[in-house]
């Protein structure tokens, strides 16, 4: 254990924030303890980090109360879900993985092998994986909880600019003339990228902020203009404002000539989407879609922010490239105070998609569809030609299907809980009680995901292994190991990746000594490719503090932040011009029907994190957020008879779940809402996501978690004491 303090990166949203560790008291003096009578380190913002400014939300403050709580200690295993869980060994549990893959292998092919990881891996972890499995197994079947969260975002900036990354930096914020927020409740989502965007907001009067949300968050509360769509017609407000400003004249012709293409085949598109059409689609008015076009078309630099309520969609690339289209409009990009900014879910989202974390990607910004980047990996690997299979992986709801129809024989889940975040709750959850085999890999004992688990593997945690994260603007942060809580047994996610490629037989690829050697090579996959890293290491984070990226070789780690991409209007495609996306808006996947006549949209709060996992234990957040609800509008609680506080059932096509009612104008009518973080140990019957449909993007694969079609059916009488449900399924302990 480090004993003075220390400087680190929060391991909780996208925003990436500097954090200040003190160690606890020494022994015999007074010190904070939390309910087990542990020491706890204190959080403070890091001043000197460039992101936060010293600036840390409630998640952060009290990230280390969970570091020793429900810890899983040793490794458990169990050859049925209807056993109880035996303590075993690491050597058995590295025979049970190596016995596994090499059945799988033979009987179904190294296709019936599937890695579901998490932005909450650091990228060390994500790096080993990848050449595990796309490497040494030459299957591409690894996808990430990045999936349900970004993958539209990825998808769209590919798209439209050749290559992923968000283009923008944290410093725009203060430099913007106008604030395009759509799809995010920032104040809450990402609370430090708020508070900065706010203050600036406050002290500049020329500044606008527009918020796109059917919901009047704390976001939409602070915004000079709020435009509550109905679910499903961004594209539609995206091309409607891009009518305006074509009419208007207001758009950057010489920009679109020298820069960009396809923009003929987009006007014509455009030119189907009027104000009146538009805001009768949107139930908006047309005085308010014109106000938004003003503010943008007299805005020398516009920045537009998005996440969850745009990635999240049946239609989500489309989205993000139609609003992508209006900064190529009116050509702002490549300079301060503008561009299209996706704020990313994950902690390490961004450092997953540079190392390859998802099915059809690879390190260093690569495709597995392209031949050439097959054959560099292949050469910087040294493996043999063509063992990078050509074929896009699974998906996890593709992996989730192959459980269904046999196609996937071992499924191996690391540091995330589908058993709570997936859609078609219900569904996944059958599709995991049919798994040969699934090893869960995680800190904390017991999780929903480890009711489904045959084997169960210790791995340490933030604060316990020394690695590197990548926030949403593109910068490195060095996390070292300071904490000395993690049980003896428990391991690194990428030492244990390393350890079964060795056993099964390709020891020479991960003779890593420690992360540093790991993080050394990895960096090389990036040289000359558009995330190039190859100018870092961990001893230079260490000593320089975070460095943004690109940071080519030979850069110069005093100018290490203040980069953006695209400033010389060059972009990543074969002709180094931009593309424009004609897309008309197809609306929802699943409207609502008599039967189901209002749209649930799903999302999170202020002080949880995805599926309480870590914030479920912490004592402060729990008091903060004690229950799920649901939030209604008056004429629909009228509608249906439902006073504030009571119980009602809401049920989908796919399944039902229970919530108090909130009753709040702060949400369009037709339109509830409800939190995503609550699974079955933390509260009965109100997982959001058995509500959920698994329709997805065609282009990203990302589902629509963002909209289902619902109805609501009252509950008379609210239960006193909630039982939890242990679904037979061995000795897991619930947690209250």
């Amino acid at each position: 254990m480090i004993s003075e303090k220390v400087t680190t990166v929060c391991p909780y949203c996208g925003v990436g924030c500097g954090l200040e560790v003190q160690p606890p008291a020494s022994q015999g003096k007074a010190t904070n303890r939390d309910s087990e009578g542990t020491p706890i380190w204190k959080v403070m913002g890091d001043r000197t980090h460039p992101s936060s400014l010293g600036k840390v939300c409630v998640k952060g403050a009290t990230v280390t109360e969970a570091i020793n709580k429900n810890r899983l200690k040793y490794p458990l295993y169990r050859e049925t879900l209807q056993q109880d869980f035996r303590q075993i060994d690491w050597e058995e549990a590295f025979n049970l993985i190596v016995k596994q893959i090499q059945l799988v292998s033979k009987t179904i092919g190294v296709d019936g092998i599937c890695m579901y990881g998490s932005g909450q891996f650091q990228t060390e972890d994500y790096y080993v994986a990848q050449k595990l499995l796309k490497g040494c197994l030459g299957t591409n079947n690894f996808d990430a909880n990045s999936r349900l969260c970004m993958s539209s975002a990825v998808s769209g900036y590919m798209g439209s600019f050749g290559a992923d990354g968000p283009p923008c930096n944290y410093e725009d914020l203060e430099l913007t003339d106008c604030a395009f927020l759509v799809g995010t409740n920032t104040a809450e989502c990402h609370p430090i990228v708020f508070n900065r965007l706010r203050a600036y907001h406050k002290k500049n009067r020329h500044v606008k902020m527009i918020v796109v949300d059917p919901r009047r968050t704390a976001t939409a509360e602070a915004a000079d203009l709020h435009l509550a769509i109905k679910p499903g017609t961004d594209i539609d407000l995206f091309n409607g404002i891009a009518y305006l400003l074509l009419q208007w004249g207001a758009i950057d012709t010489f920009f679109i000539d020298e820069c960009t293409r396809d923009f003929p085949a987009y006007t014509q598109i455009i030119s189907h989407y009027p104000p009146q059409i538009v805001a009768d689609k949107c139930g908006i008015e047309v005085k308010d879609l014109e106000t938004a076009a003003r503010y943008w078309a007299e805005s020398e630099k516009v920045l537009s922010l998005w996440s969850m309520g745009l990635n999240q969609s049946s239609e989500g690339t489309a989205k993000v490239r139609t609003l992508i289209n209006l900064h190529l409009m009116t050509a702002t990009i490549g300079k301060a105070g503008c561009g299209p900014f996706s704020l990313t879910g994950q902690p390490n989202a961004m450092g997953g998609r540079e190392a390859g974390g998802l099915s059809h990607i690879l390190p260093g910004y690569r495709s597995v569809k392209n031949p050439l980047h097959r054959q560099e990996l292949e050469e910087i690997w040294q493996l043999p030609s063509g063992a990078i299979s050509a074929n896009v992986g699974k998906t996890v709801w593709e992996m989730i299907m192959g459980l269904e129809n046999g196609d996937v024989g071992l499924l191996w889940i690391a540091a995330t809980n589908p058993a709570v975040s997936m859609p078609d709750l219900e569904r996944t959850k059958q599709a995991l009680l049919k798994s040969p085999f699934t090893i869960y890999q995680d800190a904390y004992y017991p999780t929903e995901t480890a009711y489904y688990a045959h084997l169960v593997l210790p791995a340490t945690q933030w604060s316990e292994k020394a690695g590197t994260m990548t926030n949403s603007e593109r910068v490195v942060t060095y996390s070292p190991a300071f904490s000395s809580s993690a049980p003896s047994q428990a391991k690194a996610d990428w030492e244990i990746f390393a350890e079964v490629g060795k056993r099964l037989g390709f020891e020479k690829y991960f003779s890593f000594k420690d992360s540093a050697q790991v993080y050394q090579e990895f960096v090389k996959t990036t040289r000359d490719r558009p995330c190039d890293m190859s100018g870092l290491s961990h001893e230079l984070l260490s000593k320089y503090g975070p460095i943004q990226w690109p940071f080519p070789l030979r850069s110069d780690p005093e100018n290490r932040y203040g980069r953006r991409l695209y400033t010389d209007l060059h972009f990543h495609t074969e002709d180094g011009r931009a593309k424009f996306a004609a897309f008309h808006s197809r609306g929802l996947a699943e409207p609502p029907n008599p039967d189901y006549p209002l749209v649930l949209t799903v999302g999170r709060l202020y002080g949880h994190w995805h599926t309480m996992t870590r914030t479920g234990r912490i004592d402060k957040i729990v008091k903060m957020h004690p229950e799920p609800f649901l939030e209604i509008h008056p004429k629909d609680a009228r509608k249906y008879q439902l006073e504030d506080g009571e119980l009602v059932r809401v049920v989908s096509v796919r399944g039902e779940a229970k919530f108090k009612v909130k009753i709040t104008s702060a949400i369009a009518p037709s339109t509830v809402f409800a939190p995503m973080h609550w699974g079955f140990l933390w509260a009965e019957n109100a997982e959001a996501n058995s509500l959920t449909h698994p329709h997805s993007c065609p282009i990203s694969k990302q589902p629509e978690l963002k909209a289902c079609a619902v109805n609501l059916i009252k509950v008379n009488q609210i239960p006193t004491e909630i039982k939890q449900e242990t679904k037979g399924k061995g000795e897991l302990t619930i947690i209250n």
